[in-house]
């Protein structure tokens, strides 16, 4: 099982919202320029990060997207429940027809559920202890000369 893009292309396009944002507007085809995807992607990500609060987006001349919040305010956490908790908010799934009739198949939910659960617990509560700003941070010394962010 792997995580789809989205998680990743999702913090790309916050970082890059913040770092250059002020300098010219945060557009799906400029972040798709950075980011290296069709900008209907981006557009997707975009409306998921609107939808859960953590950008506003504008059009016209002063238009793009602006992060809507303190960076510091904003987990890793956050991001990642706007773009990939689907299916009811669980990150494993699971194949749709297991056999009643097979020992196994009756019961691997029973077996799995709990233990599956706690898996993306964890990991969600790690993510809780990264900030937006952590990420940015690292980001700007890493990069060196990009401008002042808003954090």
């Amino acid at each position: 099982m792997q995580i789809s893009t989205r998680f990743t292309i999702a913090v790309h396009i916050l970082i890059c919202v913040d770092l250059y944002g002020t300098d010219a507007p945060a557009t799906s085809e400029t972040l798709a320029g950075s980011i290296g995807a069709h900008p209907v992607v981006i557009r997707r990500i975009l409306g998921q990060l609107r939808r859960a609060g953590l950008i506003t987006v504008a059009r016209g001349r002063e238009g793009g997207a602006h992060i809507a919040r303190p960076c510091g305010q904003i987990t890793l956490a956050d991001i990642f429940r706007a773009v990939e908790s689907i299916g009811g908010g669980t990150l494993f799934s699971f194949h749709e027809n297991p056999n009643p009739a097979c020992p196994v198949g009756r019961n691997i939910h029973g077996i799995l559920d709990g233990r599956l659960a706690a898996i993306q617990h964890s990991m969600e509560q790690t993510m809780e202890q990264t900030s937006l700003a952590d990420i940015i941070a690292e980001a700007r010394a890493r990069a060196g000369d990009v401008p002042n962010a808003r954090g």
